[in-house]
């Protein structure tokens, strides 16, 4: 009964232990847009070579005219999903000439185009909206990929915002972009035996600005990043939350084992005859 005692209670230590620690990673709060109290950027690049670099959790911002195509790259590690959400405020309505039709895209480092989960990629906003809401979910990066195979890899993720369909005569009015990128933790439901050598994150290259307005020919080098980084690095790529379901399965296996042992052990012993009988 001792025996049956100890095994019980760490069973129901060990299953504590677990779902404490999937609650915490679950429970942990995100920040919701717009939350981010340091300052994002506000501008926007126009092409892939100059797209402006944000981390997640950064609410950035641009100033455009419609009809440009806007740029930022963002980082997202393995293990992560993320959902990138765009706001567009639209021109006056009075300066507008009718229905606009807007989209996001998502490349990864390698420029290939990500397929959205599920979200509005693409919405139309009638002549007398005053705004328009996007949103891409991602599929969860993995850590390590066949080369032939579509599957988002650590790295820089770019996102293109534009319209693609509105009246001619609306093109190059004012327009006012928000953009934000959040992302959950999947955990070890998604890891694979394998992982890059170096995440998908493009090099640097040098580009010359003149280093006044006078007109004197003076040109200054300048190095340009044409990736990003998360804030604390990328994963080392060993550590996953498999190897606490790993040791507690085999805890779990351990006391099992010997419980079984001991209820083993306990029918086969023979049973005592007092003396003189």
């Amino acid at each position: 009964m001792r025996t049956t005692r100890l095994f019980a209670s760490a069973v129901l230590t060990g299953l504590a232990l677990l779902t404490a620690t999937g609650t915490a990673v679950a429970d942990t709060p995100s920040p919701s847009p717009g939350t981010d109290s340091g300052g994002g950027p506000t501008e926007a690049g126009t092409t892939f070579r100059t797209a402006t670099a944000i981390q997640q959790h950064q609410r950035a911002t641009a100033t455009a005219s419609t009809g440009d195509y806007l740029y930022w790259v963002f980082p997202a590690d393995a293990g992560q999903r993320a959902t990138v959400k765009a706001k567009i405020t639209l021109p006056e309505t009075a300066a507008r000439h009718g229905a606009s039709t807007w989209q996001i895209d998502v490349y990864d480092g390698l420029r290939r185009r990500q397929a959205c989960m599920y979200g509005n990629q693409t919405r139309a906003a009638a002549s007398d909206a005053a705004s328009v809401e996007l949103s891409c979910v991602l599929r969860t990066v993995r850590a390590w990929s066949e080369p032939w195979a579509d599957d988002p890899l650590p790295g820089s993720y770019y996102v293109r915002l534009t319209v693609v369909d509105l009246p001619d005569a609306d093109l190059g009015l004012p327009a006012h972009a928000e953009i934000q990128v959040d992302s959950v933790d999947k955990g070890g439901a998604h890891d694979v035996d394998g992982t890059l050598a170096e995440p998908l994150v493009p090099g640097a290259s040098s580009v010359e600005r003149a280093t006044d307005g006078t007109g004197s020919g003076k040109q200054s080098t300048t190095r340009i990043s044409l990736g990003s980084e998360p804030d604390d690095g990328w994963s080392s790529g060993w550590w996953t939350d498999r190897w606490l379901w790993t040791v507690g399965g085999g805890v779990l296996g351990a006391l099992a084992a010997v419980f079984g042992y001991s209820l083993t052990r306990g029918r086969g012993r023979p049973s005592r005859v007092p003396p003189g009988v």
